[in-house]
């Protein structure tokens, strides 16, 4: 691949007109997808009612289209090699674009379901091609200040797709928050068309067709059994002790090939750079906690508390807000004490989560927009330094397959968390439901005290549907509440891995 490289002794101001372009174009893509992220959250409530689907239902409109983009994420290397980064990159938007009108006109949930799986495994590239080109575009010295100005790109859709989707939703209906995105695809593929215009050459490469089909299905098990275990009673099920069974086998069968083949689909040689394993661990991580709560807080605030989707919006919006404030601070954190950086940014995530674990049923806009807003401070402040690190011991032909597993673990750590939390609230709820509701007797002397709302009487059929619905928000809440105290031991656990990576070299 051609590369366009700045003076290494320049600054800022020698970036060149076409790194800048190269840049615009980035950011734009990678603003479309963080879009869709928030967008699709966004509109859930809706989508259930509409499509008349349960929550564990739903869920799968956000989960299965972050293992499309799992499972597709790792095909960006070959990809790119086949036919360069110019075609690669404007097919994969307008295949993101067409599918993201097909969620738009979809009138089932097997079709959404089906148009959000296409929209993942087009969009799977859009991330991990963008930060290749980046990587091999820009010299080092200027590789945060590129990352954090690329971010810009992925926060702004987080921050304005919720915005305009609650007023396209409110205007007309869910499907109009899909139908956004189609105007700015069609402006992204014109960007990439000139901005890549010099970046067309192609390579051929073999194809690892086993090692990519072994890990697709081990991942998709691994998902299916997260999904559907606590419905189908877990391994009480054939359907569960199936995923299971085939998952292990194709997750041993992708181990060994990869092990015993000269050119195998993911090359376990870039694990033995500690930066890079590290970072891959962090980034699986990172993932876990990047979209937990953008997939909680719509459904918490809508159930429970009862709030418009443009509220539900502006709040979640914090989150973006975040993020952008640590821009002002990231680069230079990240070039003084890039592993203190990373540290910080886990601390602060993991102090997040464990502030939203403390609020209950009568939490306030002021709470969901400060803890969201310090969720993203947090993350963007680690992202920058762990990207810069896991990539700075690599040689430079290993950037675009080590991008790809990067984004890789990222992807599947958000598919799989986000259904570990779904799991952990509905579980909680049934479990705390069951034994809020044993208190519930005619003997217990607390409910027959002067003072007590009157539909909450145990005299008639009303006012104990009444208490019942009361007692299963708060059990709700209590399972919410606790799959923000997992997010927050998560990214406690986590913030000392950085410690143990390798310092990197200052530029001369």
């Amino acid at each position: 691949m051609s590369a366009v490289v700045a003076d290494d002794k320049g600054g800022l101001f020698t970036i060149s007109g076409r790194q800048w372009l190269i840049l615009l174009m980035v950011q734009l893509a990678n603003m479309l997808f963080g879009m869709t992220i928030t967008i699709a959250n966004l509109v859930l409530p809706q989508m259930r009612g509409n499509l008349s689907a349960s929550p564990e239902e739903i869920s799968w409109v956000i989960t299965l289209n972050l293992v499309a983009t799992a499972v597709a994420t790792p095909m960006t290397g070959w990809l790119s090699g086949r036919l360069g980064w110019r075609n690669l990159m404007f097919f994969t938007v307008l295949g993101f674009t067409v599918a993201s009108l097909a969620c738009g006109v979809a009138g089932s949930l097997e079709a959404l379901i089906l148009a959000r799986v296409a929209q993942g495994a087009f969009g799977a590239p859009i991330m991990p091609l963008g930060q290749a080109i980046l990587l091999a575009t820009f010299p080092k010295h200027l590789q945060p200040t590129a990352i954090v100005i690329w971010g810009i790109g992925a926060v702004f859709g987080p921050v304005v797709g919720p915005v305009l989707g609650s007023m396209a939703s409110d205007a007309y209906n869910w499907r109009a928050a899909f139908f956004l995105i189609v105007p700015l695809g069609l402006c992204s593929l014109v960007c990439i068309w000139f901005a890549l215009r010099d970046h067309t050459a192609r390579a051929v490469a073999r194809f690892d067709w086993i090692g990519f089909i072994a890990l697709s299905a081990a991942m998709t098990c691994a998902q299916l059994i997260f999904d559907r275990g606590h419905r189908l009673d877990w391994f009480d099920s054939t359907e569960i002790v199936l995923f299971a069974f085939t998952g292990l086998l194709a997750f041993w069968i992708f181990v060994v090939h990869c092990l015993t083949v000269p050119e195998p689909f993911l090359n376990p040689r870039l694990l033995l750079d500690r930066n890079f394993a590290i970072g891959i661990v962090l980034a699986l991580v990172m993932g876990m906690l990047n979209f937990t709560t953008l997939v909680l807080f719509p459904t918490l605030l809508h159930d429970l508390r009862g709030y418009p989707d443009n509220a539900i919006a502006v709040l979640i919006a914090a989150r973006g807000l975040g993020n952008w404030v640590a821009f002002l601070v990231v680069v230079q954190f990240t070039r003084a004490a890039p592993r203190l950086a990373i540290v910080t940014g886990m601390a602060i995530q993991a102090a997040a989560g464990f502030w939203m674990g403390g609020f209950d049923i009568n939490l306030t806009e002021t709470e969901v927009f400060w803890s969201n807003l310090a969720m993203g401070f947090g993350q963007s402040i680690a992202f920058t330094p762990m990207t810069v690190m896991a990539f700075s011991t690599l040689p430079p032909r290993q950037v675009t397959e080590g991008s790809a597993v990067f984004t890789l673990f990222r992807n599947f750590g958000s598919s799989l968390f986000i259904s570990i939390t779904v799991l952990v609230v509905s579980r909680s709820t049934a479990s705390n439901y069951s034994r809020l509701t044993e208190n519930i007797t005619p003997y217990n002397k607390s409910l027959v005290v002067p003072g007590l709302p009157p539909q909450w009487s145990l005299d008639g059929v009303s006012s104990l549907l009444s208490l019942s619905n009361e007692l299963l928000r708060q059990a709700a809440m209590i399972g919410y509440l606790n799959a923000f105290w997992l997010m927050a031991f998560v990214a406690a656990v986590a913030a000392p891995l950085a410690i143990f990576m390798q310092r990197i070299k200052r530029e001369q």
